[in-house]
C-alpha cells in the first residue's frame, strides 16, 4: 500500500477486497421512485406512468424492486428501511417522495421535493442526507392542476413556487448511518423545526421485506417480530443470522405485511387484512384494525410524535445489528469515528482544491455519485411471461416491448442516473458515471463497466442493452472510452495498471464493435445511422424511428462515434500490449478501421458523399432519399462537433516500444497514401516522430472550433450549447409531402413531445458533451503545442493555445455551481429562496442539462450521473492551477 493511503481508514476499505464485499453488503441501494416504471407495468396498453401510480404506491406491492426516502437495504433488496413522516395535515403519509407523471408535467416527469445528499464514503460506513418537509399540508393537488394546466413553452411548476417554503414553515429532516461491521448499522435521525411557531411531527422509520412471497414462485416469508420486555424489533430471514432493530424511548410499534390491498384497489379480497397501507390508515385515519395487534408481519414502523418548538432540534438512535444487548453504549464513538474518517478520505481526495466553495461543489457531488447507486432487479423472461399467481401476461405483452431480450436478467448494484427520474440505468449515462467513481473506488467503476458486457446482459448479437423503456436503442458506443479513463485514473492513483481489466473488457468490446459494423452501416461505406443516439430531439426528425420522407440517413455523429470507438480500441490495445506484444495485431486492425472511417469522412466513401459542408464549413447528416438523390441537413449542432472527439496521440516512446504495430503503421503510410495522408505527424530532434489519428485537420478543426467558440453560436458563459444560437432568427426547415419539420434554438426545456419531452439537445449546455469537447482540446493540444493559437471567444481579439482554451470551457461549466460575487448560484435560476437563504443555497443540486443563456439547472434535479462529471472538471482545473 502506498504511503498516501497510510492512516485512510476508509481507502483500505476501498481497496480491500474482502472488506469491499462485506462493508457495501448495505448501502443506499433502494430506489426512490418504484412506481411508473416498466417493470411494474404489466398492463396490455404498456402505458407504465398509469399502470402503476404513485397514489396505487401507498397500497399495492411491488414486484421488482422498493422505494423509500433517505432508505437503504442490503445488496439483493431483500432487508429494507427507510423514514416516513407526517406533518398532521397531509392525506397521506410522506412515505416516498411525489412527482408528476410523464403525462402530468408541461415538460414531462419531475420530482416535486427538495433533497440532498450531503455525504458518503465508498463502501457507506458513513452517509448523510437531507430531506425538507412543509409543516403545511402538502400541495399535491396544486401541483397536479398547474403543471397539467401549463403550456410547453412555460416552465415547470415546482414545489417553491407554491409558496409553502416562504415562510420557513418547514421541517429540516437529517438522516445519517454509520456502520461498525458488515450488518451493524447505527441510524440517527435529526428533525429541527425551521419555522417560528409550535408545530407536529411524527416520525416513523420504518424496516420491511420485498415482497417475494406473493408471486406463487417461493412460498417463504420473513418476519418482523417485536421482543417482548426488550426495546428491539427481531429481523428473521433465512440463511441469515437472525438480526434486530433496537430502538430508544417508547415508540408505538406498528406491524402489517407488505402485501396488496385488493379490496382499496380492485375491489377483491385479501388475504391477510394488514396490508401494505395498513400503517398510513392507522397513523393518518385513525383505523386501529389495519395493524397486527400480535405485532408481527413483514413490515414495521417504530411511531412517534411530538410538537417541537420553533428552531427544536429533536434526535432519535437506532441501531440494526446482529447483536442483541449493548446498542447504545459506544454510539456516539462510533458516530464520531466514521465522521473523522470521511474526512480523512476526502481530504486526500481533494488534494490541491483549496476553495471551500469548489471542496463543498465536489463533496456534495461525489455524495450524489454514491448514492445513487440502486439495486435493480429485472428478469425480462419472467417478466414477460408473467407470474404464476398474479401479474399473468398475454399474448400482446408477450410480443411488446422488450420481447427480443428474453435472456436479460438484471440483479445487481447499478449506478443510476437519477434515483427518482430515470430510475433505471442507460448505457452511456453509466459510462460517464464510471469517471468520478473511479477517483472514489475504481472497482466499483470497473465492474460496472463490465456488467453491461455481461452474457446476461449484452444481447447475443453483441448490442448493449439501452435502458428500460426500450433495450433495443442506440446510445454512443462511449465505453471502450470509459473503461480507458478508469484504467488511466486508477494506474493514476495507485501507479499500476490493470491490464487484466482492460484484457478483459476489451474481448468484451469486440462483440459490441461488431454489431455496429453489422448493423449500423447499411451501405458498407463506413458512414453510420446509429439512431438518436441519446440526443433525443438534436435532428429534424425522430432519429430512433425510419424517416418519414423515406430512405436513409448518414450521421455525422454516428460516424464520428465510430471512429472514436476504432481509436478508443486502438489505444486499449496498444496498452495491453506493452505487456503482451501480441496485441499489436489488433491495434493495427483498429488503426485501419479508423483509417477506412476518416477516409469516408473525407469523401472517399462508395457513394461519394461527403458529410463536410464546404460552403459552411462544418459537419452535417445527410439523407439518402428512395430515388436516389441525396440531401444535405444543415443544422448547426454538437453532431457536427462530434467529430473533434475522434482524436489520439502517439508519442515516439510508445511507438518505439511497439515494433510490430509500427512498422504496419508506417507500410500505410507507404503504400496507401489516400489514407496515410489522415495521419498527421512532426518529428522531433532526439526524440523522434509523433503522429495523431484525427478524424479532422488542421483545417476543419479550426473551421468546427471557430463556429464552436462564437457566443454567438455555439459558446456560451456556461460551457458549449448543444445547438446553435444561430438558429434562433434562422430556424432550420425541411419539407416533405407537403409537411414541414423544423428546428430551432431553444435555450431551455423542451417545447415538443419528441422522447417524452423531458429532456431537451436544441441549445442547453450538456455535461457529457462538454466533458468530451474539453478532454479532445486537451489532446489536440498535446499535438500542436504552444505554437497553435486560436481566437477565444470567435471575434474577440484574444488568442489562446488549446489548453488553455479547454480550461476556459471547463470555468464557465464550474461557474455554474460557485457563488457569484452577488452571492447567488447561476444553477438555482431566479428562485429567490434558493438565492438568498443559506439553509438552501450551499445545499447543492446536480441537474441534467443547463439552460443555454441563463446556466439555471433544468431536467432531472439529482442527475449526479453525468453532472458528476463537475468533479473531474474541478479536479483537473485545480491541479492544473498548481502545475501550470
Amino acid at each position: 500500500m502506498s504511503k498516501d493511503h497510510l492512516h485512510n481508514p476508509e481507502r483500505e476499505r476501498v481497496l480491500s477486497t474482502s472488506d469491499n464485499k462485506t462493508w457495501k453488503r448495505f448501502g443506499p441501494y433502494l430506489s426512490e421512485r418504484q412506481w411508473g416504471t416498466v417493470r411494474e407495468d404489466y398492463s396490455d396498453h404498456g402505458f407504465a406512468w398509469g399502470a402503476f401510480t404513485h397514489d396505487m404506491a401507498r397500497s399495492k406491492a411491488y414486484r421488482w424492486g422498493e422505494d423509500g426516502i433517505g432508505g437503504l437495504s442490503d445488496n439483493k433488496q431483500q432487508y429494507c428501511f427507510s423514514i416516513a413522516m407526517w406533518n398532521g395535515k397531509d392525506p397521506i403519509l410522506k412515505e416516498r417522495l411525489f412527482g408528476t407523471a410523464n403525462h402530468e408535467g408541461n415538460h414531462g416527469e419531475d420530482v416535486k421535493e427538495y433533497y440532498y445528499y450531503l455525504d458518503s464514503t465508498p463502501t457507506h460506513s458513513y452517509m448523510k442526507m437531507l430531506y425538507k418537509y412543509p409543516i403545511q399540508a402538502f400541495p399535491y393537488a396544486k401541483l397536479l392542476k398547474e403543471n397539467g394546466g401549463r403550456p410547453k413553452n412555460e416552465p415547470e411548476y415546482e414545489l417553491i413556487d407554491t409558496g409553502i417554503f416562504d415562510k420557513n414553515e418547514y421541517f429540516d429532516v437529517y438522516v445519517e448511518y454509520a456502520k461498525d461491521a458488515i450488518d451493524d448499522i447505527l441510524v440517527k435521525i435529526k428533525v429541527i423545526n425551521r419555522s417560528n411557531k409550535r408545530s407536529p411531527f411524527h416520525l416513523l422509520p420504518t424496516a420491511w421485506f420485498r415482497n417475494t412471497w406473493s408471486w406463487g414462485l417461493d412460498s417463504y416469508r420473513p418476519e418482523l417480530i417485536a421482543a417482548k420486555d426488550k426495546k428491539l424489533i427481531a429481523i428473521k430471514y433465512r440463511l441469515q443470522k437472525d438480526a434486530y432493530l433496537h430502538y430508544e424511548g417508547e415508540p408505538q410499534l406498528l406491524f402489517c405485511e407488505n402485501e396488496t390491498n385488493w379490496e382499496k384497489l380492485e375491489g377483491g379480497k385479501n388475504e391477510n387484512p394488514y396490508t401494505k397501507d395498513g400503517i398510513n390508515d392507522y397513523v393518518v385515519n385513525g383505523l386501529r384494525e389495519k395493524v397486527n395487534p400480535k405485532q408481527v408481519g413483514t413490515k414495521a414502523s417504530l411511531y412517534w410524535n411530538r410538537w417541537l418548538d420553533p428552531g427544536e432540534v429533536w434526535e432519535i438512535r437506532l441501531r440494526m445489528s446482529t447483536q442483541k444487548t449493548a446498542a447504545f453504549e459506544d454510539f456516539d464513538q462510533i458516530f464520531a469515528q466514521r465522521i473523522k474518517e470521511a474526512e480523512i478520505f476526502y481530504k486526500d481526495l481533494q488534494k490541491g482544491v483549496e476553495d471551500p466553495d469548489l471542496l463543498n461543489i465536489q463533496r456534495q457531488a461525489y455524495a450524489g455519485m454514491l448514492w445513487s447507486k440502486q439495486f435493480y432487479l429485472y428478469d425480462i423472461n419472467q417478466w414477460l411471461n408473467g407470474d404464476p399467481k398474479f401479474n399473468k401476461s398475454n399474448p400482446n405483452r408477450r410480443n411488446g416491448r422488450n420481447h427480443g431480450w428474453r435472456h436479460l436478467v438484471n440483479s445487481n448494484i447499478i449506478s443510476m442516473p437519477d434515483k427518482w427520474e430515470y430510475p433505471w440505468y442507460a448505457a452511456w449515462d453509466l459510462a460517464f458515471h464510471c469517471i468520478p467513481l473511479a477517483r472514489l473506488d475504481p472497482a466499483f467503476a470497473k465492474r460496472q463497466l463490465l456488467l453491461m458486457l455481461r452474457e446476461y446482459y449484452m444481447h447475443p448479437s453483441g448490442q448493449i442493452p439501452a435502458y428500460e423503456w426500450n433495450f433495443s436503442d442506440v446510445n454512443p458506443p462511449v465505453h471502450a472510452w470509459s473503461a480507458w479513463k478508469v484504467y488511466s485514473i486508477d494506474k493514476e492513483k495507485s501507479g499500476k495498471g490493470d491490464v487484466e481489466f482492460l484484457e478483459k473488457i476489451f474481448h468484451k468490446l469486440l462483440m459490441n464493435f461488431t454489431w455496429w459494423v453489422n448493423q449500423k452501416d447499411t451501405s458498407g461505406s463506413n458512414l453510420f445511422e446509429g439512431g438518436f443516439l441519446g440526443l433525443d430531439n438534436i435532428g429534424v426528425f425522430d432519429r430512433s424511428h425510419g424517416l418519414p420522407v423515406g430512405g436513409r440517413m448518414e450521421q455525422a455523429d454516428a460516424t464520428a462515434w465510430m471512429a472514436m470507438y476504432s481509436l478508443n480500441m486502438l489505444r486499449i490495445a496498444l496498452e495491453i500490449s506493452q505487456v503482451r506484444p501480441y496485441y499489436q495485431e489488433m491495434a493495427s486492425k483498429f488503426f485501419e478501421h479508423f483509417l477506412s472511417i476518416a477516409g469516408a469522412m473525407f469523401n472517399i466513401g462508395k457513394e461519394g458523399v461527403d458529410l463536410w459542408d464546404e460552403t459552411d464549413e462544418f459537419y452535417y447528416d445527410a439523407v439518402h432519399l428512395e430515388n436516389g438523390s441525396t440531401q444535405i441537413l444543415k443544422v448547426r449542432s454538437i453532431v457536427g462537433i462530434i467529430p473533434l472527439f475522434a482524436v489520439e496521440v502517439l508519442t515516439p516512446e510508445l511507438l518505439e516500444a511497439l515494433p510490430d504495430f509500427t512498422r504496419r503503421l508506417q507500410w500505410v503510410l507507404r503504400n496507401r497514401p489516400d489514407l496515410g495522408s489522415l495521419v498527421s505527424r512532426w518529428y522531433e530532434h532526439g526524440k523522434g516522430e509523433t503522429r495523431m489519428l484525427s478524424l479532422v485537420r488542421v483545417h476543419r478543426l479550426k473551421c468546427i472550433l471557430r463556429r464552436m467558440l462564437d457566443e454567438d453560436e455555439f459558446l456560451s458563459d456556461y460551457g458549449v450549447r448543444a445547438l446553435s444560437k444561430y438558429h434562433k432568427s434562422h430556424p432550420y426547415q425541411y419539407t416533405a409531402d407537403g409537411q414541414t419539420h423544423s428546428v430551432s434554438y431553444l435555450p431551455g426545456e423542451s417545447d415538443s413531445s419528441m422522447f417524452g419531452g423531458n429532456s431537451n439537445w436544441r441549445g442547453p449546455v450538456w455535461f457529457p458533451i462538454n466533458f468530451l469537447i474539453v478532454e479532445s482540446l486537451m489532446k489536440f493540444h498535446e499535438y500542436y503545442g504552444e505554437s497553435f493559437r486560436l481566437e477565444h471567444p470567435t471575434g474577440s481579439g484574444n488568442f489562446l493555445t488549446l489548453d488553455k482554451i479547454a480550461q476556459n470551457i471547463s470555468h464557465r461549466l464550474i461557474k455554474i455551481f460557485t457563488l457569484g460575487k452577488d452571492g447567488k448560484r447561476v444553477c438555482f435560476g431566479d428562485h429567490k429562496k434558493f438565492q438568498n437563504d443559506p439553509l438552501f443555497r450551499d445545499n447543492i443540486l446536480f441537474y441534467e442539462y443547463f439552460h443555454g443563456d441563463n446556466g439555471r439547472g433544468l431536467g432531472a434535479s439529482h442527475q449526479t450521473g453525468w453532472t458528476g462529471l463537475i468533479t473531474e472538471l474541478i479536479h483537473m482545473t485545480e491541479k492544473k492551477k498548481a502545475h501550470p
